[in-house]
């Protein structure tokens, strides 16, 4: 409960923390299993809260699906349903004017330097050819 009071946790997560403390792997599964009959773990509540917490950082949908993938996150109804709400192309022009500034880039290196970082940011291609062709997405 301890963990779980701090901020939400994947399934995945909270068992490794506590496979470090108890190597009892049944009484480890039937605390979580406990844990989700009573709401005070869900994985989709921690989905949600992820992707709103990642998004207003600044990182888009394909980075923030791999650190999903890497916290035990396999369902993807899940991450659809939080994905929903977002609108990740107008997230990316937010990111570049943020860290490049309004002007569009003219020079094929500055576009190609605003890719890279937009992609390692986790946004699509189309995500980004938007950002980069100046499309006034964002509204103020």
């Amino acid at each position: 409960m301890e963990l779980l009071a701090r901020r939400e946790h994947s399934r995945r997560e909270l068992a490794a923390k506590l496979k470090r403390h108890h190597p009892d792997a049944a009484l480890i599964e039937r605390v979580l299993s406990g844990l989700e009959a009573e709401r005070a773990q869900s994985d989709d509540r921690f989905v949600s809260e992820y992707v709103r917490q990642r998004s207003e950082k600044g990182y888009g949908p394909l980075r923030i699906q791999q650190e999903l993938r890497q916290r035990g996150i396999t369902a993807p109804e899940s991450v659809r349903a939080a994905f929903e709400g977002v609108d990740w192309a107008g997230l990316a022009v937010r990111v570049r004017h943020k860290k490049f500034g309004r002007a569009i880039p003219r020079a094929a290196a500055e576009r190609a330097r605003q890719t890279r970082f937009l992609e390692y940011r986790g946004f699509s291609a189309d995500h980004i050819r938007q950002a980069l062709q100046g499309e006034d997405i964002e509204q103020g």
